[in-house]
């Protein structure tokens, strides 16, 4: 799955979701596209800068979810 995005240069891209969390940590894109829509860096909340997180757990792997729900 590739996620899209938007550089801080206004460019747009597709990476992959773990592109995405360095690229976050170097503070190198301005925007990022969840399935809610639009996620503007620095205003919207993103994991890992909320003490508790509400949505949707997605960063488990596939194979470790349905070893979990057996």
């Amino acid at each position: 799955m590739l996620i899209k995005i938007i550089y801080q240069n206004d460019k747009y891209d597709m990476v992959k979701p773990i592109m995405l969390d360095t690229l976050l940590s170097a503070n190198k894109i301005r925007k990022f596209l969840r399935s809610e829509g639009w996620i503007t860096v620095g205003v919207d909340t993103i994991r890992g800068t909320a003490e508790y997180y509400e949505g949707p757990e997605r960063r488990q792997n596939d194979v470790a979810y349905l070893l979990q729900a057996e």
